[in-house]
C-alpha cells in the first residue's frame, strides 16, 4: 500500500519518471567512475574529477532535445572542459591569478549563453570545472589524472543518455508549429468557401478560428522549458521564430477578413482561389517542418499571387460600398498570401533548405531568417555583436556572475578555508538575476545546508566505519537526484550536503567539522552572492524588459513612418530597420529572461507576448511591402500623401505611447483602435474617384491594410484583449 503512493506521488511529480531515469543514469555513472578511480585504481585525484564531472555535466545542465541529441552536445562540450580543467589547473597557484581566471571565464562562459539554450544550459556544468581546478593543492602534474576522470565521466554519461532508460522525446518547437499550420489551413479552407459563397456553418467557422488560435498561443516561448526554446542565432531557430511571426500574421490577417467580409461576397471574387492556394501551401509547410517531410514548393501559390494580381480590378468609375469591400478583399487576400511565403520559405530554411522563390515580399524576410548558406561563426557573432551592451540582460547577467564568482574566489583564497570551493559553488547557487530572486534561492539554500550539515555531523560522530559511507552514497545519490529535484531546493540542497559529506568521507579522515566547514563555506558563498544581487542590476529583467521593450517598439514606430514616407519618394529606412533589428534582439532576450524570474505585480499587467507581437508583426510586414515595391511608387500621387502620412503618423504616435507608457510602469492603454479597412479606405474615396491606374490603386489599398493591421496590433496591447499572465513552462502535446 504504502509502495503503491509512493509511486502514485512520483508519477504525479515526475510525468513519465524523467527525473527519475535521470537520477538513475547519473547515479551509476558517478558510482562507476567514483568506485573504480579511488578503489580500482587507487587513484583519488581521477575518482574525484570523474565524480564531479558525472555531477556537474549530469545535475547542473539543461539540455535540449532527444537523447541522441543531448549526447551529441555533451560530447562537443567535453573539449571545452578540458580547456577550463587546464586553464584553473595552471592557475590554482596564485589566488589573484586564478581569481582573474575566474573574472574572464565567468564572463566569456556565461555570455556565450547568449546563443542560444543549449549554450545556456551549459554554463553551470563548464563554470564548475574551472572552479574545481582553481584550487589548492596546486598539483599540475595531477592535470592528465583530472582529464581522464572527467572524460571516461562524460562519455559515460553520453552513451547511458542513448542506451540507458533513455528518455521520451519532449515536445518540440517544430511540432507545435505543425499543429498551428494544419489548424490554419483548416480555417483558410472555410474561409475559401466563404467568399465563393459556399454556404457554410457559422459555428464551424467560429470553432476552426478558436482552433487555429489556441494553437498559435501555444507557441509561445513562455509555454516550453528554456531548454527547448528556439532562442539561438543558427539559421534553423531563426527560421522556427519567423515561422511562429508568420503564423501569428496569417491567423491575424485571415481573422480580420472573416470579420470585414460581407454577408454575401461578390460572385468571382479572386480573394477565395487565393485563399484555397494559401490554405495548401500552409498545410505543405506544416508537412515540411515535420521529420524528413517533402519540401514545400512556393509555385503554386506565387501562380495564384500573379493571377490575382492580374484579376485586382480598379474602380473604373465613381467608388461604391461594393468596390471598397472588394478592394479591401483583394488586399487583404494578397497580403495574406504573401504572409504564408514567408511561411514557406521559413519552413524550409528550418529544414536546412535554400529557397530560389521570386517573390519580391519574401525578400524582406531573408534578413530576418538568414541564408542557410551563411557561415554559423557569422550568425553567432551577429547574436553577440548585439547583446555587447550594458542594456542587453544577458550582459549584465554575465558580468553579474563574473565579479560575483571572482569575488568568491578572492575571499576563499584568503580565508583560512577547507573545501573553499564549496563557496563559490553556493554562490553559483544562490545568484540569481535579481535580488528579489537572489533573496528568495538564499532561504532554501541555508536551511538546507543546515539540515544536511547536522545529519552529517551526527552520523559522522557515532558512525567511523569507511564501509557504510562506500555503500550508502549511491543510495544518497538517488535521492539527492531525485527527491531533491521533486520537493524544492531545501531538500535538494539538504541531500547534496549529505552527498558531499558521504564523498570526502572516502577521501581523507574527516570527522563532524566537515559538515561544520560545509555550513561555514555555504553562508560565506551566499554572503557574497546576495552582495552581488544587491550591487550589480538588481533590479534583474523586470526593468530591462519594460526599457528594452519600449526602445524596441520606438524603433518600429519609426520605421513604420519612414517606410511609408518611402512610398511617397523619400528614402529607404535602412537605417531605421537596422535599429528595429538591434532593438528586437534585446527585448526578446529580457523577455525571455524575465520568465526565470518571479514575476511582480505590475510587470504581471502587461501582456507581455502581445506587446512584441505587434512589434514583431510590423518588423516583419514593413520590409515585405518595401521589397514589394519600389521606393517612390506613389511619388506622383501628391493627394495621398497627407493622409498616408497622417496615418502613419498615428500608428507610430500609438507605438510611443504604449512605449512611454511601459516606461512609467503602466499597464498599456493606447488611444488608437482597431479600425475596418474599409473606414480607412473611405477617407480615399475622392481620390479614388479621380484614378484608373490599378497598379497605383493596389499599392494603395495594400499600404492602407497594412497600417489599419498594425493599429490593430497596438490596439490589441490594451486591457481590452484581457491580457492573461505569462505562467510557467508547460511541456503539453
Amino acid at each position: 500500500m504504502l509502495g503503491s503512493g509512493l509511486l502514485a506521488w512520483v508519477r504525479r511529480r515526475d510525468p513519465g519518471y524523467v527525473v527519475l531515469r535521470r537520477a538513475a543514469r547519473l547515479t551509476l555513472v558517478a558510482s562507476a567512475v567514483f568506485y573504480g578511480g579511488r578503489y580500482g585504481l587507487g587513484n583519488p585525484t581521477l575518482a574525484t574529477y570523474g565524480l564531479f564531472g558525472a555531477v556537474a555535466m549530469g545535475a547542473f545542465t539543461q539540455l535540449p532535445g532527444a537523447p541522441r541529441e543531448r549526447a551529441r552536445i555533451l560530447l562537443v562540450a567535453l573539449p571545452v572542459g578540458w580547456v577550463l580543467i587546464s586553464l584553473g589547473t595552471v592557475l590554482a597557484g596564485n589566488v589573484w591569478a586564478a581569481a582573474g581566471g575566474m573574472l574572464v571565464v565567468g564572463f566569456v562562459v556565461a555570455f556565450a549563453g547568449t546563443g542560444g539554450p543549449r549554450l545556456v544550459g551549459l554554463v553551470g556544468a563548464l563554470q564548475l570545472f574551472y572552479i574545481l581546478a582553481s584550487f589548492p593543492p596546486y598539483q599540475p602534474d595531477t592535470l592528465p589524472q583530472r582529464l581522464l576522470g572527467v572524460t571516461i565521466a562524460v562519455l559515460l554519461l553520453a552513451v547511458t543518455e542513448v542506451l540507458l532508460f533513455p528518455d521520451p522525446p519532449p515536445v518540440s518547437y517544430p511540432q507545435r508549429l505543425v499543429s498551428a499550420a494544419d489548424r490554419l489551413a483548416v480555417l483558410l479552407d472555410v474561409a475559401a468557401e466563404m467568399l465563393a459563397g459556399t454556404e457554410g456553418d457559422q459555428r464551424e467557422r467560429l470553432s476552426r478560428q478558436e482552433e487555429a488560435a489556441a494553437a498559435v498561443a501555444r507557441l509561445r516561448l513562455a509555454e516550453f522549458p528554456a531548454a527547448e526554446r528556439p532562442t539561438s542565432a543558427v539559421v534553423r531557430d531563426r527560421a522556427l521564430r519567423a515561422c511562429e511571426a508568420a503564423l501569428q500574421g496569417v491567423l491575424v490577417k485571415v481573422t480580420r477578413i472573416l470579420a470585414e467580409a460581407p454577408p454575401q461576397p461578390p460572385p468571382g471574387l479572386a480573394a477565395a482561389r487565393l485563399f484555397r492556394a494559401c490554405a495548401e501551401t500552409t498545410r505543405a509547410s506544416g508537412r515540411t517542418l515535420r521529420h524528413g517531410g517533402p519540401p514545400v514548393s512556393l509555385d503554386d501559390l506565387d501562380a495564384a499571387i500573379d493571377a490575382s494580381e492580374r484579376a485586382f480590378a480598379a474602380p473604373t468609375g465613381p467608388v461604391g460600398p461594393a468596390d471598397l469591400s472588394r478592394l479591401c478583399l483583394d488586399a487583404g487576400a494578397l497580403s495574406l498570401a504573401n504572409q504564408v511565403s514567408v511561411l514557406a520559405v521559413s519552413a524550409r530554411a528550418a529544414v536546412g533548405l535554400p529557397t530560389t522563390d521570386t517573390n519580391p515580399a519574401v525578400a524582406g524576410y531573408r534578413s530576418v531568417v538568414g541564408d542557410v548558406r551563411q557561415p554559423r561563426w557569422r550568425l553567432y557573432w551577429r547574436q553577440f555583436r548585439a547583446h555587447l551592451t550594458v542594456r542587453s540582460a544577458l550582459f549584465q547577467s554575465a558580468v553579474r556572475l563574473a565579479v560575483a564568482l571572482s569575488a568568491a574566489r578572492v575571499v576563499a583564497g584568503f580565508l583560512p578555508l577547507q573545501h573553499g570551493f564549496w563557496v563559490l559553488l553556493a554562490t553559483l547557487t544562490v545568484l540569481r538575476t535579481s535580488a528579489m530572486d537572489t533573496r528568495t534561492a538564499l532561504k532554501p539554500a541555508v536551511l538546507g545546508t543546515i539540515g544536511g550539515a547536522a545529519a552529517s555531523g551526527v552520523l559522522m560522530l557515532f558512525v567511523n566505519r569507511s564501509i557504510v559511507y562506500v555503500v550508502a552514497l549511491p543510495v544518497t545519490m538517488v535521492l539527492a537526484f531525485t527527491l531533491g529535484r521533486l520537493l524544492g531546493p531545501s531538500w535538494a540542497q539538504a541531500l547534496f550536503t549529505l552527498l558531499l559529506t558521504f564523498v570526502f568521507a572516502q577521501l581523507a579522515p574527516a570527522g563532524p567539522q566537515l559538515a561544520e566547514t560545509r555550513l561555514v563555506n555555504v553562508l560565506i558563498g551566499a554572503a557574497v552572492g546576495i552582495l552581488a544581487g544587491v550591487l550589480l542590476w538588481p533590479r534583474g529583467a523586470r526593468h530591462d524588459l519594460r526599457k528594452n521593450t519600449a526602445g524596441y517598439l520606438r524603433a518600429v514606430g519609426g520605421l513604420i513612418e519612414e517606410a511609408v514616407a518611402a512610398t511617397l519618394g523619400g528614402p529607404r529606412p535602412d537605417e531605421a530597420l537596422h535599429r528595429a533589428r538591434r532593438a528586437v534582439a534585446l527585448a526578446d532576450a529580457s523577455y525571455a529572461q524575465y520568465h526565470g524570474e518571479r514575476h511582480d505585480p505590475p510587470a504581471g499587467q502587461v501582456d507581455w507576448q502581445a506587446v512584441l507581437s505587434a512589434g514583431h508583426h510590423a518588423l516583419h510586414a514593413v520590409p515585405a511591402m518595401l521589397f514589394r515595391y519600389q521606393s517612390g511608387r506613389l511619388a506622383d500621387w501628391p493627394e495621398a500623401a497627407a493622409q498616408l502620412r497622417e496615418t502613419a503618423g498615428r500608428i507610430r504616435s500609438a507605438y510611443d505611447e504604449v512605449a512611454d507608457q511601459i516606461t512609467r510602469g503602466e499597464a498599456p492603454h493606447p488611444v488608437v483602435s482597431a479600425t475596418r479597412c474599409i473606414d480607412e479606405l473611405n477617407r480615399f474615396r475622392p481620390l479614388l474617384d479621380e484614378r484608373s491606374a490599378a497598379p497605383q490603386v493596389r499599392h494603395l489599398v495594400e499600404v492602407n491594410f497594412l497600417l489599419a493591421n498594425l493599429a490593430d496590433h497596438i490596439a490589441h496591447t490594451g486591457p481590452s484583449t484581457a491580457p492573461r499572465r505569462d505562467g510557467p513552462p508547460r511541456n503539453r502535446p
